[in-house]
């Protein structure tokens, strides 16, 4: 059966979406300098962006990017994430339908963005849709299937358990999948792509090691 969801609010990502987003860590270096920043965002037709990600940006393509560094350009040793999607999972323990009703607002600033469409109410199976066409998205860059797929954990990000798929190149792991908003309420959870340093886990855990694997995805995408 599917699991309710209060609302649910996406962009599709598209193969030009992430091949920017994965290329950025290997761009050139952009100075440290809020001057060649804006510079560099003019340039890629990006725009700061503050009300629904702290210090992040939206891209020419529509989609929130947030970094652990000031810039994502020319970081290869930042943590960053793409936001393609943004969901407001029921609360089983507060039962019902309306358990936050003021997370609606923050709900319709992200369907305002340009080109973000949503659902409400919605389900886990359309989240699901959501992380799949992003899949072939990743799929059609990177020309390879996901290495490893698995299921999230209520320890990774509230809401209904979603699929994680995983990539990892020479450098850096993809991770697609649910990860915590970590907002002003803390409940709302990303639909993103995540992509850090292999440093922060080089090796990934065995296929049945379930607890291993999800330590090892939060290690990437929760910072």
């Amino acid at each position: 059966m599917p699991i309710p969801v209060h609302a649910l609010a996406y962009r599709p990502l598209t193969t030009e979406a992430v091949a920017e987003f994965v290329a950025l860590p290997a761009v050139p270096h952009i100075p440290d300098d809020e001057d060649a920043i804006d510079a560099e965002l003019d340039r890629r037709g990006w725009s700061p962006q503050h009300e629904l990600v702290c210090d992040s940006f939206l891209t020419g393509y529509g989609h929130v990017l947030c970094t652990d560094a000031l810039s994502p350009f020319g970081q290869p040793d930042a943590r960053q994430f793409l936001v393609f999607g943004e969901l407001y999972p029921v609360d089983p323990e507060e039962g019902g339908l309306d358990n936050e009703r003021w997370l609606y607002g923050l709900m319709d600033a992200w369907q305002r963005l340009p080109g973000w469409t949503g659902r409400r109410p919605s389900t886990d199976q359309d989240c699901e849709a959501v992380l799949a066409q992003a899949e072939r998205a990743v799929t059609g860059h990177l020309g390879t299937a996901p290495e490893r797929t698995a299921k999230s954990s209520d320890t990774l990000a509230n809401g209904p358990a979603l699929t994680h798929r995983i990539w990892r190149t020479p450098t850096h792991a993809l991770i697609l999948g649910p990860a915590p908003d970590n907002g002003p309420y803390g409940y709302l959870t990303h639909l993103q792509l995540s992509c850090t340093p292999l440093t922060c886990g080089p090796e990934l855990p065995p296929a049945d090691d379930a607890a291993a694997l999800t330590k090892w995805i939060g290690t990437h995408v929760d910072w």
